[in-house]
Protein backbone atom coordinates (compact mmCIF):
# COMPACT_ATOMS: atom_id res chain seq x y z
CA UNK A 1 0.00 0.00 0.00
CA UNK A 2 0.83 3.77 -0.66
CA UNK A 3 1.81 6.06 1.81
CA UNK A 4 2.86 10.54 0.81
CA UNK A 5 3.52 12.08 4.16
CA UNK A 6 4.24 11.23 7.11
CA UNK A 7 2.21 12.83 10.52
CA UNK A 8 4.16 12.71 14.04
CA UNK A 9 1.85 13.11 17.13
CA UNK A 10 3.73 13.95 20.01
CA UNK A 11 3.82 13.91 23.30
CA UNK A 12 7.03 15.78 24.35
CA UNK A 13 7.16 17.51 27.57
CA UNK A 14 11.31 18.10 28.06
CA UNK A 15 12.35 17.18 24.05
CA UNK A 16 13.70 13.21 24.58
CA UNK A 17 10.46 12.53 23.24
CA UNK A 18 10.19 14.62 20.08
CA UNK A 19 13.92 13.73 18.85
CA UNK A 20 13.20 10.38 18.80
CA UNK A 21 9.85 11.00 16.87
CA UNK A 22 11.72 13.12 14.22
CA UNK A 23 14.38 10.57 13.75
CA UNK A 24 11.50 8.35 13.03
CA UNK A 25 10.00 10.75 10.77
CA UNK A 26 13.30 11.39 9.04
CA UNK A 27 14.09 8.06 8.70
CA UNK A 28 10.89 7.62 6.53
CA UNK A 29 11.65 10.05 3.82
CA UNK A 30 8.30 11.38 3.29
CA UNK A 31 7.36 14.99 4.03
CA UNK A 32 6.78 15.66 7.31
CA UNK A 33 3.81 17.63 9.75
CA UNK A 34 3.57 17.02 13.44
CA UNK A 35 0.83 17.74 15.86
CA UNK A 36 1.80 18.73 19.15
CA UNK A 37 -0.09 16.90 21.87
CA UNK A 38 1.66 18.88 24.80
CA UNK A 39 -1.42 21.87 23.32
CA UNK A 40 -4.98 20.85 23.31
CA UNK A 41 -4.72 19.81 19.87
CA UNK A 42 -8.18 19.59 17.77
CA UNK A 43 -10.01 16.15 16.63
CA UNK A 44 -9.20 15.05 12.77
CA UNK A 45 -9.05 12.46 10.92
CA UNK A 46 -5.75 11.20 9.74
CA UNK A 47 -5.92 9.44 5.81
CA UNK A 48 -5.45 6.13 4.81
CA UNK A 49 -2.50 7.48 2.75
CA UNK A 50 -0.64 9.06 5.52
CA UNK A 51 1.94 7.30 7.93
CA UNK A 52 1.04 8.07 11.63
CA UNK A 53 3.57 7.94 14.48
CA UNK A 54 2.63 8.42 17.85
CA UNK A 55 4.82 8.76 20.29
CA UNK A 56 4.43 9.39 24.20
CA UNK A 57 6.99 9.75 27.48
CA UNK A 58 6.50 6.54 29.71
CA UNK A 59 5.49 7.95 33.32
CA UNK A 60 5.38 5.16 35.83
CA UNK A 61 5.31 1.93 33.19
CA UNK A 62 2.17 3.98 31.57
CA UNK A 63 1.56 6.62 28.25
CA UNK A 64 0.35 9.63 30.19
CA UNK A 65 -3.23 10.25 30.56
CA UNK A 66 -3.86 13.37 28.72
CA UNK A 67 -1.09 12.27 25.64
CA UNK A 68 -3.92 8.99 25.64
CA UNK A 69 -6.88 11.59 25.76
CA UNK A 70 -5.51 14.38 22.59
CA UNK A 71 -4.34 11.05 20.88
CA UNK A 72 -7.71 9.75 21.19
CA UNK A 73 -9.01 12.64 19.04
CA UNK A 74 -7.21 11.39 15.76
CA UNK A 75 -8.93 9.14 14.23
CA UNK A 76 -7.49 7.32 11.58
CA UNK A 77 -9.19 5.49 8.47
CA UNK A 78 -7.61 2.24 8.83
CA UNK A 79 -4.31 3.44 8.13
CA UNK A 80 -0.94 2.60 8.90
CA UNK A 81 0.87 3.84 12.66
CA UNK A 82 4.14 3.39 14.55
CA UNK A 83 3.33 3.56 18.44
CA UNK A 84 6.47 5.26 19.87
CA UNK A 85 7.41 4.96 23.62
CA UNK A 86 10.47 6.78 25.13
CA UNK A 87 11.05 6.21 28.79
CA UNK A 88 14.29 6.93 31.45
CA UNK A 89 15.96 3.82 31.13
CA UNK A 90 14.10 2.07 33.67
CA UNK A 91 11.41 0.05 32.16
CA UNK A 92 8.18 0.88 29.51
CA UNK A 93 6.36 -1.65 30.92
CA UNK A 94 2.70 -1.50 30.13
CA UNK A 95 2.95 2.03 28.17
CA UNK A 96 3.76 0.53 24.29
CA UNK A 97 0.66 -1.55 24.68
CA UNK A 98 -1.48 1.10 26.11
CA UNK A 99 -0.52 3.18 23.16
CA UNK A 100 -0.96 0.48 20.09
CA UNK A 101 -4.61 0.10 22.30
CA UNK A 102 -5.46 4.17 21.92
CA UNK A 103 -4.41 3.86 18.40
CA UNK A 104 -6.13 0.93 17.33
CA UNK A 105 -9.48 1.95 19.00
CA UNK A 106 -9.04 5.31 16.91
CA UNK A 107 -9.12 3.36 14.09
CA UNK A 108 -5.43 2.68 12.84
CA UNK A 109 -3.53 -0.43 11.82
CA UNK A 110 -0.23 -0.15 14.15
CA UNK A 111 2.27 -2.06 11.93
CA UNK A 112 4.66 -1.03 14.30
CA UNK A 113 6.42 -0.15 17.61
CA UNK A 114 9.76 0.94 19.37
CA UNK A 115 10.50 1.62 22.68
CA UNK A 116 13.29 4.37 22.79
CA UNK A 117 15.63 5.63 25.41
CA UNK A 118 16.00 9.66 26.49
CA UNK A 119 17.41 10.74 30.12
CA UNK A 120 15.41 10.74 33.10
CA UNK A 121 12.99 13.92 33.02
CA UNK A 122 13.46 13.98 36.91
CA UNK A 123 16.87 12.88 37.50
CA UNK A 124 18.61 14.29 34.22
CA UNK A 125 21.61 12.04 34.82
CA UNK A 126 20.17 8.47 34.62
CA UNK A 127 20.57 8.31 30.59
CA UNK A 128 22.14 11.35 30.57
CA UNK A 129 23.05 12.51 26.25
CA UNK A 130 20.23 10.13 25.51
CA UNK A 131 19.10 9.92 23.16
CA UNK A 132 22.11 9.77 21.75
CA UNK A 133 23.60 9.80 18.14
CA UNK A 134 23.26 5.70 17.92
CA UNK A 135 19.36 5.99 19.24
CA UNK A 136 18.84 8.47 16.66
CA UNK A 137 20.50 6.58 13.97
CA UNK A 138 18.34 3.55 15.01
CA UNK A 139 14.92 5.33 15.18
CA UNK A 140 15.97 6.47 11.57
CA UNK A 141 16.82 2.81 10.62
CA UNK A 142 13.44 2.25 11.72
CA UNK A 143 11.48 4.72 10.24
CA UNK A 144 12.83 3.12 6.90
CA UNK A 145 12.23 -0.42 7.35
CA UNK A 146 8.62 0.33 8.91
CA UNK A 147 7.78 2.56 4.70
CA UNK A 148 9.86 -0.27 3.40
CA UNK A 149 7.26 -3.33 5.06
CA UNK A 150 4.04 -0.47 4.67
CA UNK A 151 4.65 -0.04 0.63
CA UNK A 152 5.59 -4.10 0.26
CA UNK A 153 2.40 -5.33 1.86
CA UNK A 154 -1.22 -5.76 0.02
CA UNK A 155 -2.54 -5.66 3.33
CA UNK A 156 -1.58 -4.66 6.91
CA UNK A 157 -1.94 -6.09 10.28
CA UNK A 158 -1.34 -5.28 14.04
CA UNK A 159 1.74 -5.84 15.24
CA UNK A 160 2.87 -7.57 18.82
CA UNK A 161 4.25 -5.92 21.56
CA UNK A 162 5.14 -6.80 25.28
CA UNK A 163 3.17 -5.82 27.81
CA UNK A 164 -0.12 -6.58 30.17
CA UNK A 165 -3.78 -5.79 29.07
CA UNK A 166 -4.48 -5.22 32.31
CA UNK A 167 -2.13 -2.32 32.16
CA UNK A 168 -0.23 -1.25 35.14
CA UNK A 169 -1.99 0.63 38.01
CA UNK A 170 -1.37 4.56 37.85
CA UNK A 171 0.60 6.18 40.41
CA UNK A 172 -0.82 9.43 41.35
CA UNK A 173 2.22 12.29 39.98
CA UNK A 174 2.77 13.25 44.04
CA UNK A 175 6.07 15.01 41.97
CA UNK A 176 5.22 18.11 41.39
CA UNK A 177 8.19 21.22 40.75
CA UNK A 178 8.00 24.01 42.84
CA UNK A 179 9.34 27.49 42.30
CA UNK A 180 12.10 28.64 44.26
CA UNK A 181 13.54 32.08 45.03
CA UNK A 182 15.13 32.45 41.59
CA UNK A 183 11.38 32.90 40.49
CA UNK A 184 11.01 36.57 38.51
CA UNK A 185 7.58 35.24 37.84
CA UNK A 186 8.07 35.86 33.62
CA UNK A 187 5.05 33.05 33.19
CA UNK A 188 7.09 30.95 30.70
CA UNK A 189 6.73 27.72 32.49
CA UNK A 190 2.70 28.42 32.52
CA UNK A 191 2.18 29.45 29.45
CA UNK A 192 3.71 25.99 28.01
CA UNK A 193 1.93 23.70 30.69
CA UNK A 194 -0.03 20.62 29.06
CA UNK A 195 -2.01 20.65 31.87
CA UNK A 196 -2.19 24.50 32.69
CA UNK A 197 -1.39 23.40 36.16
CA UNK A 198 0.35 26.35 36.56
CA UNK A 199 -1.36 29.85 37.19
CA UNK A 200 -0.67 32.80 34.73
CA UNK A 201 -1.30 35.46 37.28
CA UNK A 202 1.06 33.45 39.72
CA UNK A 203 3.64 31.34 37.88
CA UNK A 204 5.57 30.57 40.86
CA UNK A 205 2.62 28.21 42.32
CA UNK A 206 1.91 24.94 41.01
CA UNK A 207 -1.85 23.55 41.24
CA UNK A 208 -2.96 19.79 41.75
CA UNK A 209 -3.26 19.21 38.03
CA UNK A 210 0.13 19.13 37.96
CA UNK A 211 1.00 15.75 36.10
CA UNK A 212 4.71 15.82 36.79
CA UNK A 213 5.81 15.90 33.27
CA UNK A 214 8.91 18.48 34.53
CA UNK A 215 7.95 20.82 31.39
CA UNK A 216 8.25 23.82 33.77
CA UNK A 217 11.57 23.19 34.69
CA UNK A 218 12.96 22.56 31.27
CA UNK A 219 11.76 25.45 29.85
CA UNK A 220 12.63 27.96 33.67
CA UNK A 221 15.45 30.66 32.10
CA UNK A 222 15.93 31.26 35.56
CA UNK A 223 16.70 27.52 36.80
CA UNK A 224 13.95 28.32 39.27
CA UNK A 225 12.14 25.27 39.50
CA UNK A 226 12.65 21.92 40.98
CA UNK A 227 11.68 18.74 42.91
CA UNK A 228 11.42 19.18 46.48
CA UNK A 229 14.53 17.76 47.77
CA UNK A 230 13.41 15.19 49.43
CA UNK A 231 11.33 13.93 46.43
CA UNK A 232 14.23 13.99 43.76
CA UNK A 233 16.44 12.35 46.60
CA UNK A 234 13.99 9.26 46.94
CA UNK A 235 13.47 9.38 42.95
CA UNK A 236 16.97 9.07 42.69
CA UNK A 237 17.85 6.46 45.00
CA UNK A 238 14.92 4.14 43.54
CA UNK A 239 16.03 5.07 39.90
CA UNK A 240 20.02 4.10 41.11
CA UNK A 241 18.90 0.48 42.01
CA UNK A 242 16.45 -0.28 38.44
CA UNK A 243 17.85 2.63 35.96
CA UNK A 244 21.71 1.90 35.89
CA UNK A 245 22.29 -0.05 33.85
CA UNK A 246 22.28 1.33 29.95
CA UNK A 247 19.40 0.03 28.07
CA UNK A 248 19.03 -0.25 23.79
CA UNK A 249 16.03 0.41 21.80
CA UNK A 250 13.55 -2.20 21.16
CA UNK A 251 11.73 -2.29 17.77
CA UNK A 252 8.71 -4.68 16.85
CA UNK A 253 8.09 -4.79 12.97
Amino acid sequence: MNVTRCVLAVFSPTGGTQKIAQAVGKGTGLPVRTVDLCQNADACTIGPEELLVAACPVFGGRIPAVAGERLARLQGAGGPAIAVAVYGNRAYDDALLELKDVLTAGGFTVCAAGAFIAEHSMVREVAAGRPDAKDAAAAQEFGEKVVQKVRQAASLSSVEVPGSPAYKEKKAAGAAPKAGKKCVACGQCAAVCPVGAIPPAAPNTTTDACIGCMRCVAVCPQNARDLAAPMKLAVKTFLKASAGKPKQPEMFL
